[in-house]
């Protein structure tokens, strides 16, 4: 009887079943070999007056990290020993659809289209206030060298605007202060700004990069894309000097001089048919950078939200299923541990584990909003499902008899389905548990078969594959 290894691929569900390539990757990760786990989402501090949209982490030069968090009206910081919310804002802002936000220096930026941009001083603020009495009221804020740019204004769809040279409190153009706008004629309106040694500007149906060049002209605008654009402005994030966005056909990368797709013919068809359209502006996107990952949550026609997750080192692909809100990427303030009794009555009745970047301050996370709370995914981790392409040898009909699940540092429950042409539906049983020797008998027969494989296990670090024992059948 032969036995065969199977390893766990890349997760292409806009392909067949039969190229060789996963059905299904859920509640999980990609690594370089196999599938690492994806934690539960866990309240991290209490309610806010209203339901929140946004979260972000601010860090001063005197070490001390805040995260703040925005409503349609109100912006928090939150108390890092209480775990609630200081109302900070500057006034009650006139429905700000979303804040995004930038930090120079040491002053947090925040902006909406319906409000003058707004300014914090980490060292000494208690509340927002306006960042200047000429500053624009803009959707979009980022830093770009030495200047605060922003794009889109109500009245200038199309504009760009940046304050003077290292000072975010000038607006008005003038040679002396380098301050200027810009306005893009062609390319739609802005959809997005991201920053960095140069700036990329997204447009509905362009990509435009802007690098300074000094007085007269401040800023060169150069075409990097025509025709393809952003197409929802919640989907565009930058990890790493990489712009990342959502086309009209699906996920793309830019470094500023190029344009990769990096969703086509893999992950693009499946994220458009599973999508609630009529929701998108929900969509959110964040970044894990303790494993490489970029993500993007978004409402499906199943009245879920769900969060496709990128790995960059090896631009593969899984999904997530969360009840958050919306995701975004956040740090942690530092917590003591009489401060860890605002989290959970006991040390150890604690759902995220002691030794988690949650309890220490200023490390980058993954975090989100559900309601009127912050949320960190740092539980458990969660039940991850990945099912296999269709197995099948070179005589037309098998069976297998026998499957030892490999995952690192835990186990696994497997359930198989077999058919016996392609036309027939899949109907996965439920899972069996591998015994103590990381067995499972079955006896399984047809020309194509899946496995689903469930690791189990607090602490299992990767889900690799499996060993199926598998022979050939005759026809009955």
């Amino acid at each position: 009887m032969a036995t065969t290894r199977v390893t766990f691929g890349e997760w292409l569900p806009d392909q067949p079943g039969v190229i060789g390539a996963l059905t299904t990757a859920k509640n999980c990760y990609p690594r370089a070999v196999g599938y690492g786990p994806f934690p539960e989402e866990v309240n991290y501090s209490g309610d806010a007056s209203e339901d929140l949209n946004n979260v972000v982490a601010a860090k001063s030069t005197a070490g001390g990290t805040s995260i703040f968090a925005a409503s349609i009206s109100k912006l928090y910081k939150l108390n890092g020993t209480t775990l609630t919310f200081d109302n900070v804002s500057g006034t009650t802002y006139s429905n700000a659809e979303r804040f995004r936000f930038t930090q120079f220096g040491n002053r947090l930026i925040a902006a909406s289209e319906t409000n003058t941009l707004q300014g914090y001083d980490l060292t000494s603020a208690t509340t927002f206030s306006d960042l200047a009495v000429d500053a624009p009221k803009a959707k979009y804020v980022t830093v770009v060298r030495d200047f605060v740019v922003t794009g889109f204004q109500t009245a200038y769809p199309f504009r760009v605007q940046w304050s003077g040279i290292n000072n975010e409190t000038t607006w008005t153009a003038s040679g002396t202060t380098q301050a200027d706008f810009q306005d893009i004629p062609d390319g739609g309106v802005v959809q997005g700004v991201t920053g960095g040694e140069f700036g990329i500007v997204l447009l509905e149906r362009g990509l435009v990069r802007m690098s300074y060049v000094g007085t007269p002209l401040i800023f060169q605008f150069d075409n990097i894309s025509r025709n393809l654009g952003c197409y929802e402005p919640n989907s565009v994030i930058q990890y790493q000097g990489i712009t990342y966005f959502l086309g009209d056909d699906g996920f793309y990368a830019c470094n500023g001089q190029q344009v990769e797709s990096i969703g086509a013919e893999k992950i693009n068809r499946y994220f458009f048919n599973s999508l609630r359209e009529a929701d998108i502006a929900k969509m959110s996107t964040a970044l894990d950078p303790s494993k490489s990952l970029v993500l993007w949550g978004y409402p499906t026609v199943d009245a879920t939200y769900r969060l496709l997750v990128y790995h960059v080192p090896t631009k593969r692909w899984s999904f997530v299923e969360t009840g958050v809100d919306r995701i975004a990427s956040s740090s942690t303030p530092g917590v003591t541990l009489e401060g860890l009794d605002n989290y959970s009555a006991s040390i150890d009745a604690l759902a995220t584990p002691l030794d988690s970047r949650v309890w220490f301050g200023g490390k980058l996370q993954l975090a989100g909003v559900t309601a009127r709370k912050i949320i960190t995914f740092s539980g458990s981790p969660k039940t991850a499902q990945i099912d296999t392409s269709d197995i099948e040898t070179q005589n037309n009909q098998s069976m297998i008899t026998l499957i030892k699940p490999l995952v690192d540092n835990g186990s696994a429950s497997v359930a198989i389905d077999s058919r016996l042409t392609l036309d027939e539906q899949t109907s996965f049983p439920a899972v069996t548990a591998a015994s103590s020797e990381n067995r499972v008998g079955v006896r399984s027969y047809g020309r194509y078969h899946r496995v689903r494989t469930q690791p189990s296990g607090n602490n299992w670090s990767s889900a690799i594959g499996m060993d199926i024992e598998i022979q050939a059948a005759g026809t009955r």
